[in-house]
């Protein structure tokens, strides 16, 4: 976590939301992102799809068991449904998103039993770090 915490500064430094995510399976870091909505002028460049995105062109399989995705955020519908398509075995996140997070802050959307496959999860992980970062980065900007 405190790697995507590094990603999450990387973000604030080009003017996006501070987000970092990494995938790691078996102790090996598959792929990273951070956010860059604004600097690619894509709206699913969220720092989970582009470290999903990395991940996949490494293994050359966008399946990816047995991995372990870390975001510094919880994440929104997308991002949740990306995972699960992914195969992404457990998410482990800093901050609650009380607005957009579907993990557990509006809607508990990897409980749900329909999916095709289920993701673990864990928050809570260094959420103070990561509120921190967030707080910093959007009181500089009103």
């Amino acid at each position: 976590m405190r790697r995507a915490l590094t990603l999450a500064d990387r973000a604030a430094d080009d003017g996006e939301v501070p987000v970092g995510a990494l995938v790691v399976r078996d102790g090996e870091v598959l792929g990273e992102g951070w956010n860059r909505v604004i600097s690619a002028a894509d709206p699913s460049a969220h720092a989970e799809i582009i470290a999903l995105r990395a991940a996949a062109a490494r293994v050359g399989n966008y399946r990816l068991p047995g991995a372990l995705l870390y975001v510094t955020l919880e994440p929104c519908t997308m991002c949740v449904g990306a995972m699960v398509h992914a195969r992404v075995e457990q998410l482990v996140f800093g901050a609650a998103e009380p607005k957009a997070g579907v993990v557990c802050s509006r809607h508990p959307l990897l409980d749900e039993a329909w999916f095709n496959h289920q993701v673990s999860w864990q928050g809570g992980v260094l959420a103070d770090e990561s509120t921190a970062r967030l707080q910093r980065f959007f009181q500089a900007r009103r």
